[in-house]
């Protein structure tokens, strides 16, 4: 009995000395609660004057519907035409807006094609002082697009007229034969096609250009104060904690120098 005594006497319990309790962190934080407050509405008034300071961002959209050969098929595929403006035309307009300016284009220009439909987008993101610049950079994409849509079409109107004008001269030499009635049937019905496809040919459509959305896009003003709110928190905790840490180890060195 004595000796289960001993040995139970004689086990080493940790030393819980150097650990920090929940009462400790609570009182050191209110010995730095004034740290916590400086910074916590510094950051927090940045955050207001930063929302107030960033100006309004609005979206600006231009739609056109390319050129096409009939209800379904088109002049040139969408695809075709995005990539053109995308690594062609815009860097154009780009490299001639900093020639001008001495400064890059203040926005950017994304491009989309709704599924299955000859709509090409272009959509920006910017401020309102800079909506006259939008609308010319979108109005150049726009004529370059429309200028090479003419082409392809004028192209396929002019093919379709000579494939016509082919049939006219076919069917005016077989109406001088003999039993060519058949022929001359089947080069009316082609020539019939033909003048179908010329007369469904419709050229590019401007159907909207560099309209402002109706409300702003950005600055999330709520969104940054928030923000500004969260992260003052956890920084004023921060620097609070780590000013109480400094205070110790500067007490700790002058006694050890003192010592």
């Amino acid at each position: 009995m004595n000796d289960t005594q001993n040995t139970s006497s004689g086990v080493q319990r940790p030393d819980y000395s150097d650990e920090i309790s929940l009462v400790d962190l609570v009182a050191t934080f209110i010995r730095r609660r004034r740290v916590f407050y400086v910074v916590f509405i510094a950051v927090v008034l940045g955050g207001l004057a930063y929302a107030m300071w960033m100006p309004d961002k609005y979206e600006y959209a231009s739609l056109i519907q390319i050129a096409q050969k009939d209800s379904k098929e088109f002049v040139q595929p969408p695809e075709t035409i995005m990539a053109t403006l995308e690594s062609r035309w815009l860097p154009e307009i780009q490299t001639t807006y900093r020639e001008e300016h001495g400064r890059k284009l203040p926005f950017d220009v994304s491009f989309d094609n709704p599924e299955s439909t000859g709509l090409i987008r272009f959509s920006s993101s910017a401020i309102k002082g800079d909506e006259k610049a939008v609308g010319a950079a979108h109005s150049a994409l726009i004529s370059r697009v429309k200028g090479h849509q003419e082409i392809l079409i004028e192209g396929e109107r002019q093919g379709l007229k000579r494939q016509i004008g082919s049939l006219d001269s076919a069917i005016e030499t077989l109406k001088g034969e003999k039993d060519a009635g058949e022929a001359i049937a089947g080069a009316i019905e082609r020539r019939s096609r033909l003048e179908g496809k010329l007369e469904s040919l419709q050229g590019i459509q401007v159907l909207v250009t560099s309209r402002q959305s109706a409300e702003k896009i950005a600055p999330k003003r709520s969104l940054i104060v928030v923000l500004s709110i969260l992260l003052g928190s956890m920084l004023g905790v921060f620097v609070a904690f780590m000013s109480e840490f400094a205070a110790t180890v500067r007490n700790q060195v002058a006694t050890d120098s003192a010592g």
